[in-house]
């Protein structure tokens, strides 16, 4: 499966009141393995950038002076997403904008028509899924990289190309690792048992029953296994329904 990690930076917060992209970050994944490839543009959003969010991605309107409009990108950035399952943190945010930004090129251009984004990409939300695996606790990005152990000092501020890296990171997190480490795993495995087929000897521990701890799961720790189970239980589901 075609994975593309995805984010985004933006001049303000909603693209109704006249926001637009200032840069786009994204990296992508074939069956959970990284391929090497990435797409990272700033853009010219042809208006003032809102000193709040120069504040939290750094990017001002002297960065941007020069960088190509969205029009002139456009269609290098639809070839390296078209027909991916896009990753996002707050897909709503991101893809609304995206949307916004091909509904008035499409308007002037005509053809060839790009978009939507969901009628050509499947969506998954890593906030949604974030919320129920850990519901009532912080779920944003940084908190999500404390959560599962992902270095993250070098984000001093946002930016679209390291954000898509972290979040690729958390999402490998949130669903169970590379599938290398799986196969790694399996390998290992294999090799013990071969070596026992081989005629080692197999040592093993006489121990009354008394001896042996029974740790049983908690029930936030049930709670939370069950959450997992229904997010793959409902990320298999709409596989099977966009396929059928």
């Amino acid at each position: 499966m075609r994975q593309v990690i995805l984010d985004t930076e933006t001049t303000g917060i909603d693209p109704k009141d006249g926001h637009r992209l200032v840069e786009i970050g994204a990296v992508e994944m074939i069956n959970r393995r990284f391929t090497g490839r990435s797409y990272h543009q700033y853009i010219n959003p042809e208006r003032h950038i809102d000193a709040e969010v120069v504040a939290v991605h750094g990017i001002d309107d002297a960065k941007v002076a020069n960088e190509p409009v969205f029009a002139e990108i456009a269609d290098a950035f639809w070839a390296f997403i078209e027909g991916a399952e896009l990753v996002i943190h707050n897909a709503p945010f991101d893809v609304g904008f995206i949307d916004h930004e091909l509904t008035m090129l499409n308007q002037r251009r005509k053809a060839p028509v790009l978009g939507p984004v969901r009628e050509h990409c499947r969506i998954l939300d890593t906030l949604v899924m974030a919320r129920e695996m850990h519901p009532g606790q912080r779920n944003n990005l940084d908190a999500l990289c404390k959560r599962y152990d992902i270095d993250n000092g070098h984000r001093v501020l946002h930016g679209a190309l390291l954000d898509a890296e972290i979040l690729a990171d958390v999402y490998l997190a949130m669903t169970g690792g590379q599938t290398a480490l799986t196969l790694d795993a399996e390998a290992s495995s294999k090799q013990q048992e071969h070596q026992t087929n081989e005629g080692l000897s197999v040592e093993r521990l006489s121990l009354s029953p008394g001896q042996l701890r029974v740790i049983r799961p908690t029930t936030d720790e049930q709670a939370a296994h069950q959450a997992k189970c229904q997010t793959h239980k409902l990320r298999w589901f709409e596989e099977l329904r966009t396929d059928a």
